[in-house]
């Protein structure tokens, strides 16, 4: 069964959040990302050079590193994954952090997934795309990245939606906040409420039954420390965004995306 996506979509659309006059600054938002980087750094010494080899990742890292190739004739089938998505379709700034354009969402979203709660972290976007479908590049590809912290070690767990875009029609999801994006580096810009909604981006028509389900493996994630505690969604379904808004992002964040990895042993299911 193809359930997983239809089950984010519909949470967004049955959670769509009331209209908020909170606003976001950058302090926030980048304190925030440091919290987490400093967490993850407990568990990895940082002192190290790491490099962004482009199929051994190196004994550092370890053997299940993001991202990937994923070749679609040799996945796994698997009729479905329990999701349990409640997304609040509100997103409410978007931040210019220089390697990377980030859109912040309203608070208290959640995905319950692998016996696990995962809170709402983020969004943000890679030019070109870090992963490839059968050796295919794509132009630009966007993370909705949740995470959910052990209570019993304090390590973080993360679970990543990625949508890969290729150029054809504008997208109205980005065309939300393509130009309200911040020309300085590490400032933000507050978007209105219901200004960009996520629903937007993923409730589009799929062509045929190939474009419905997701891509799933276990991997890490793809900027330093490269923590290997990341499940990876990765939709089938590929996403248009104009030649003009691709670039946009690109001018702004630049060649941001790591070399795919070594698959290794892993298996990568499709559903």
């Amino acid at each position: 069964m193809k359930q997983i996506i239809y089950v984010i979509i519909l949470s967004i659309l049955l959670s769509t959040a009331c209209n908020s006059s909170k606003k976001i600054n950058i302090r926030k938002i980048l304190q925030d990302n440091r919290q987490t980087e400093e967490l993850e750094a407990q568990f990895f010494d940082v002192s190290k050079e790491n490099k962004q080899g482009f199929a051994m990742p190196g004994l550092d890292h370890g053997l299940i590193q993001s991202p990937i190739n994923i070749l679609t004739k040799t996945v796994e089938h698997v009729d479905s994954r329990t999701i349990t998505v409640r997304y609040k379709d509100e997103v409410d700034a978007v931040a210019n952090l220089g390697h990377t354009i980030q859109l912040h969402f309203a608070e208290g979203s959640t995905i319950m997934a692998h016996e696990k709660t995962f809170q709402f972290k983020q969004m943000h976007f890679h030019t070109p795309s870090e992963h490839q479908l059968d050796g295919m590049t794509y132009p630009m590809e966007m993370h909705i990245v949740n995470a959910a912290e052990d209570e019993e070690n304090g390590r973080i767990e993360y679970l990543v939606v990625s949508i890969l875009f290729k150029m054809g029609e504008e997208n109205k999801f980005i065309s939300g906040f393509r130009d309200l994006i911040p020309e300085e580096i590490h400032s933000i810009h507050n978007i209105q409420s219901g200004r960009v909604r996520l629903s937007d981006l993923l409730m589009v028509p799929r062509k045929n039954k190939s474009e419905e389900g997701l891509y799933f493996y276990k991997g890490s994630l793809t900027t330093p420390p490269y923590t290997e505690s990341v499940h990876w969604y990765i939709d089938k379904h590929i996403y248009e965004a104009s030649p003009e808004q691709i670039k946009t992002i690109e001018k702004f964040e630049g060649h941001n995306a790591r070399k795919v990895q070594e698959i290794h042993e892993r298996i990568i299911e499709d559903s």
